[in-house]
């Protein structure tokens, strides 16, 4: 952006003017004018002119997400019925649990929650547990993920004062963005906690940044209370974004791995011994009535397992490829590659830079 070319003639600062993200276009300028005793606002755009237009943002969102919800159950259906499937089980556990809050009753929008982290009713009471937690209060900085049922908590961890971390969804465009209420313009917290509001507020990180993150939250479709065992909606991120924490020493061993469901989330019956090396486990639970602590014996994931990532997997994320290249480069030594898999369609749009 070159920003030369404006004028400002009253006190101005700048806000997210370290935002690159293709689709974040917009910096947001505020200054005070002590004439008048107003804020005003000036929209600046990237050297290209363009502006971001949060209708098209969304809808490209939506329908994105629609494609990789239709060729997950596609996936999901072909792994039950696949008797050889290792993954079987746990689509049979998804599908109980997202049938079960449909039938309830306990879902919210968007509907229906089948391949996604389901909205639940009493997931603001859920939040609000979480943030009595002696670490949620104790955190400086506290990484979310994006979906719907958690945005209260992201809503929590602005209004307290906190750094926000969170992953651009599927990380499809980027990587992580940070938000600090501090750096909001007036009014816009409950805007940053959406899709669009990180877009246009959010500060774009790579993989450099210096960044301690104290408690990460997590979504999921299914957990044990007993062993910490979680399942998610089947497609891996949110592995791949604690292994790219832990390659950034943001995250160790000791940063608690919390998450919030509805009581009818909770299962017994995740076999600790069938999950993967990647796969993360929980240390504290919050549903709309009780807090849960798991004390987890499962290990957690020491970074990115490059055997178990698939060369679509790979392909979809320009932040993993960044990051191969470099661990590559440092060590003088090619990385191995895992099993091919079929992805969403996004994973095709997603192979560009």
């Amino acid at each position: 952006m070159d920003l030369h070319a404006l004028r400002l003639s009253h006190p101005f600062f700048i806000l997210n003017n370290t935002n690159t993200n293709a689709l974040s276009l917009r910096n947001t300028i505020l200054g005070f004018n002590r004439r008048s005793r107003r804020w005003l606002k000036l929209e600046a755009t990237n050297t290209n002119g363009a502006a971001l237009d949060e209708a098209a943002f969304e809808a490209e969102r939506l329908a994105l997400d629609a494609e990789a919800r239709s060729a997950m159950a596609q996936q999901g259906q072909a792994s039950i019925s696949d008797s050889n499937d290792p993954k079987a089980w746990k689509w049979i556990i998804r599908k109980r649990i997202w049938d079960s809050m449909e039938a309830h009753n306990f879902a919210q929008n968007p509907r229906p929650v089948h391949h996604r982290i389901p909205n639940f009713v009493g997931a603001s009471s859920a939040a609000d547990k979480m943030r009595l937690l002696d670490v949620f209060q104790a955190a400086q900085c506290v990484k979310v993920n994006p979906d719907s049922p958690q945005k209260q908590v992201r809503f929590l961890t602005l209004s307290d004062g906190k750094k926000l971390l969170t992953p651009q969804p599927r990380l499809r465009t980027g990587f992580f963005s940070i938000l600090e209420s501090n750096m909001l313009p007036p009014g816009t917290i409950k805007e940053a906690c959406t899709s669009v509001g990180v877009a246009k507020h959010g500060r774009p990180i790579g993989l450099d940044e210096k960044i301690k993150v104290d408690v990460i939250v997590i979504g999921s479709v299914a957990v044990d209370p007993k062993t910490g065992a979680r399942l998610g909606k089947g497609e891996g991120f949110a592995e791949l974004e604690y292994g790219m924490l832990r390659y950034m020493g943001a995250i160790d061993d000791s940063t608690p791995v919390v998450t919030s469901v509805h009581d009818c989330q909770l299962v017994d019956d995740i076999p600790v011994e069938k999950l993967l090396i990647h796969d993360v486990p929980v240390d504290i639970i919050c549903t709309p009535t009780q807090v849960i602590f798991t004390n987890t014996s499962i290990p957690k994931p020491q970074g990115i397992y490059w055997d178990k990532l698939s060369p679509e997997k790979l392909g979809q994320i320009r932040i993993l490829r960044e990051l191969k290249k470099r661990i590559e480069r440092e060590t003088g030594q090619k990385l191995p590659t895992g099993p091919s898999e079929k992805l969403p369609p996004t994973a095709r749009r997603g192979q560009r830079g």
